[in-house]
């Protein structure tokens, strides 16, 4: 499986972005592949950003993102999304998709991910 993420750019604080991630490779609708986000801050360790199940019934969020982020897929477009509003600088990191191959799965840490896309940048300016 090929993990593409794209969106990224550079953008105010106090504004929106949309992620994507598409996947090659397999397809959604016939195989479970729960998918995480992840993201990199400079000079940071990769963190937990949001994972949603291979049906999309749960999600699971980081704290600090709550009721501004939200994760959502299209099994039939192969992609996840992660839409970002009120951004804030702190937000400003390499975002990342990760998947794996599992049924029951929601969320844990990155060596319970398989697949991996290269990452999309985020910039959030004061």
């Amino acid at each position: 499986v090929q993990l593409q993420a794209s969106g990224g750019g550079l953008v105010q604080a106090g504004g929106s972005l949309r992620l994507s991630c598409a996947a090659s490779g397999a397809s959604f609708t016939v195989s479970p592949y729960p998918v995480g986000w992840f993201r990199q801050a400079p000079g940071k360790a990769r963190e937990f950003v949001a994972a949603i199940t291979w049906n999309g019934a749960r999600i699971q969020l980081r704290d600090s993102v709550k009721g501004r982020f939200t994760i959502s897929r299209d099994n039939g477009q192969n992609t996840v999304y992660l839409q970002m509003n009120s951004l804030k600088p702190e937000d400003t990191a390499v975002y990342y998709c990760a998947a794996v191959e599992a049924p029951g799965f929601l969320w844990g840490p990155e060596t319970a991910y398989e697949f991996w896309g290269r990452g999309t940048l985020v910039t959030v300016s004061s």
